[in-house]
């Protein structure tokens, strides 16, 4: 994303994860996972989506941590429909807590972020995540590619975005999976799936959310 970015290989089930991780200027205040959209058709974890997705993170004071799902630039392994690449998050996520970057946050319960192919398996990962008694602090689906895979139903708290004309993930798809958990969408007018000319309305968004989450928090800490 920038020159500070650091290369790392974390250990996981199938091999070495091939991981990206960018940290903020200041303190830590929360450490993030973000996942690429589908490695059979060129999704990476330097797609635009993503590195925007970083940014808005970082800039909220996240480390953030960007891996290449299996089979992937240096990731071992194959591709395996979600199933072994939900492993591999969760394996990260569980290093990411570990890390020194987090050291002085008392429980570094991560963000998970993810774009298309990469929020299913985020959705996957927060359900497991969840059953351990270790939920995610919050989790946020650009564009879920639910006419494509089993989307998890998630959190009330979930951010989702999704652009007005995507042809490759129908809005309508989205709406049809969301109606049931009584779940907002924010819907970027005129957008694609890849949020062409778009992006820094996404970062826009993801930021403004995000922030304003954690100063509700903060609110109702201190009454």
């Amino acid at each position: 994303m920038n020159s500070a970015t650091e290369l790392l290989s974390v250990p996981g089930p199938a091999g070495n994860i091939d991981v990206a991780l960018d940290r903020p200027a200041g303190a830590a205040r929360g450490v993030a996972v973000i996942a690429h959209p589908h490695p059979l058709y060129g999704g990476t974890r330097d797609n635009k989506v993503v590195q925007t997705l970083a940014r808005a993170l970082v800039q909220l004071g996240h480390v953030c941590w960007r891996p290449n799902f299996r089979g992937v630039g240096a990731s071992a392994g194959e591709h395996d429909e979600g199933r072994g690449e939900t492993e591999d998050l969760l394996a990260l996520v569980a290093f990411a807590r570990r890390h020194p970057s987090v050291a002085a946050l008392d429980d570094p319960a991560p963000v998970l972020a993810g774009f298309s192919f990469g929020a299913f398996v985020q959705t996957r990962v927060a359900s497991r995540l969840a059953a351990q008694g270790r939920p995610a602090a919050r989790l946020v689906l650009v564009a879920p590619a639910v006419s494509r895979f089993e989307v998890e139903p998630v959190a009330a708290s979930t951010l989702v975005v999704h652009g007005e004309v995507d042809d490759v993930v129908p809005l309508a798809d989205v709406f049809r999976w969301a109606r049931p958990q009584e779940l907002p969408i924010v819907v970027i007018p005129g957008a694609d799936h890849f949020f062409h000319r778009r992006l820094p309305l996404l970062k826009r968004i993801v930021t403004s959310a995000l922030a304003g989450s954690a100063a509700l928090e903060a609110a109702d800490q201190a009454r």
